[in-house]
C-alpha cells in the first residue's frame, strides 16, 4: 500500500500493488493514462507492506477514506521530510 503525491504537496494518490518499484516506476514515467499522470503523482511518500493482498486492500480503503490531515499526519510520522522513498527502495 502506498501514496505518491506531485512536487507541491497538493493531491495525493493511495494504492496497491504487488511490486512497488515497478509501479512507482510507471507512475513517474506516466506509462498508464489517468489521474496520477494527469495531476503528475510521482512522488512516493509512504508505503508499508501487508502480510497479504486483501489486508492491503482494507488498508487502502481505510486510509482513502480518512480526511487529507490525517494522511498527512500518517505520512509525517514515517517520512517527516517528505522525500521521495523511491530512490530509497534500491
Amino acid at each position: 500500500m502506498y501514496i505518491i503525491t506531485n512536487q507541491h504537496n497538493s493531491v495525493f494518490y493511495t494504492g496497491v500493488t504487488s511490486n512497488l518499484t515497478a509501479r512507482i516506476y510507471e507512475h513517474k514515467m506516466k506509462i498508464v493514462p489517468g489521474f496520477t499522470s494527469k495531476y503528475n503523482l510521482d512522488k512516493l511518500v509512504f508505503y508499508e507492506e501487508q502480510s497479504d493482498s486483501l489486508q492491503a486492500f482494507a488498508r487502502e480503503k481505510q486510509i482513502k477514506s480518512w480526511s487529507r490531515q490525517r494522511k498527512v499526519n500518517l505520512i509525517n510520522n514515517q517520512n517527516p521530510s517528505w522525500h521521495d522513498l523511491y530512490y530509497s527502495l534500491f
